[in-house]
């Protein structure tokens, strides 16, 4: 079986556009053919989709870069290139991907089959042909294609279910999983026998739910002791959460304190203990249990209360159709919104500094705009300068106090300014 992980950071890129073609007819017999370069292909983006099969993040632990291909460049006869194919990555259900730098939720694949485009791929750049005008007639540039940006993000797989069993270790949640449902978790007699959550589907009076058992909650889960900073994710998701409690003792805990603490780690990883619960009362076939149920109900207040044992299914049957009952009162399993990945910033910003005297000009549209241009080419060059004004680079020099004369730096090219 594959490890379980639900947490992963990767690296992924759309394809960079194609360049543009710089090239003239040539034909027998035809003299000084026009500009026939054609534009280069689009690159390909990147698309999430949600995959049932998948239960683990594990594929990414190993595969960390996932990069687009990119739009092939354009050809003589206006000949368009190819454009890149666009690349799929399959996710689990219920996987949410962050931008690591902003922190922002770019993409919720909470339902099966969900595709989401979640990077683009840069436009070609235009062939020479796009440039040829009454007055230049024999263009001798082309642009380049846009640059895709590397983007750096992090997936988080939470746990698509209804129901929610949380509780200390050992009080007897997976037990009671494997009774409601079909599913079949390890079940041992000591501490954090359950590692993973386990999920089963239950059927009550024709009412069907998903039902988590999520591991690992202990005193400060929530700062990260034992395995609740892990998984108190997966509880984010659910609509009802089961509160299951060991009221027999038996392992000389508190009832009544167990219930509290857990109740404490829910509310300090963001008001979870605001989620519509109901308490089960576990192990009333022990000895003590009718003694603690009493202390228990008194502190659970409002919180409706149901005596059980997993182990005997006795008052099962109870539980399960108050949860049926208040799930058809809930909303849907929550999702969360979405934000577009920033992809402008890579093609418009660049920045203007001045070092020893000179002014440099640094950026990714920079770097564009240079690859643009054939500087052995008069009408190439004066493209540029039009560029230069249009794009307001001239006046954002001015105002640096770029003067006539002053050199002006770009790439591995200088130049003195002229007014």
């Amino acid at each position: 079986m594959a490890s379980f992980v639900d947490r992963a950071h990767v690296k992924m890129k759309a394809g960079d556009g194609g360049n543009g073609s710089v090239s003239f007819h040539r034909e027998k017999y035809v003299l000084n053919g026009g500009p026939d370069g054609g534009d280069g292909g689009k690159g390909g983006d990147i698309i999430l989709v949600a995959d049932s099969n998948m239960h683990t993040l594990l594929d990414f632990r190993f595969r960390t870069k996932h990069f687009a291909k990119d739009g092939q460049p354009g050809a003589q006869g206006n000949c368009t290139g190819k454009s890149g194919d666009s690349l799929i990555v399959r996710v689990p259900v219920g996987t949410v991907v962050r931008d690591k730098e902003s922190g922002d939720i770019v993409a919720d694949m909470a339902t099966p089959d969900k595709r989401r485009v979640l990077l683009h791929g840069g436009r070609g750049g235009w062939g020479n042909a796009h440039f040829a005008s009454p007055t230049r007639q024999a263009p001798n540039f082309a642009k380049p294609g846009v640059k895709a940006e590397i983007k750096e993000l992090t997936l988080e797989l939470r746990t698509i279910a209804d129901v929610g069993l949380v509780g200390f270790p050992n009080v007897g949640k997976s037990t009671l999983l494997s009774v409601v449902t079909r599913a079949r978790p390890k079940i041992a007699d000591y501490p954090f026998t359950t590692l993973t959550p386990n999920l089963g589907m239950a059927s009550v009076k024709g009412v069907n739910f998903v039902m988590a058992d999520i591991p690992g909650l202990i005193e400060n889960a929530s700062q990260g002791a034992g395995l609740g900073f892990n998984f108190l994710r997966h509880v984010e998701r659910t609509r009802l959460l089961i509160h299951v409690v060991d009221v027999s003792g038996i392992e000389d805990r508190d009832p009544v304190e167990d219930f509290r603490i857990i109740n404490q780690e829910l509310k300090r990883y963001g008001d979870l203990d605001q989620r519509p619960t109901v308490l089960a009362a576990n192990k009333m076939d022990l000895p003590g249990a009718e003694e603690n149920l009493e202390k228990l109900r008194e502190a659970a207040g409002d919180m409706p209360v149901f005596p059980i044992s997993a182990a005997t299914r006795a008052g099962i049957d109870a539980l399960l159709d108050a949860v049926a009952e208040k799930l058809s009162t809930l909303p849907p399993v929550h999702t969360f919104e979405e934000t577009e990945v920033d992809e402008t910033p890579l093609a418009r910003e660049y920045a203007i500094t001045v070092d020893e005297g000179v002014y440099v000009l640094e950026g990714s549209s920079i770097d564009s705009l240079i690859a643009s241009v054939n500087f052995d080419d008069y009408e190439s060059l004066n493209w540029f300068q039009r560029t230069m004004r249009k794009s307001g680079i001239i006046d954002g020099l001015r105002d640096k106090g770029c003067r006539e004369g002053d050199t002006v730096r770009m790439g591995d090219m200088e130049f003195d300014f002229v007014e």
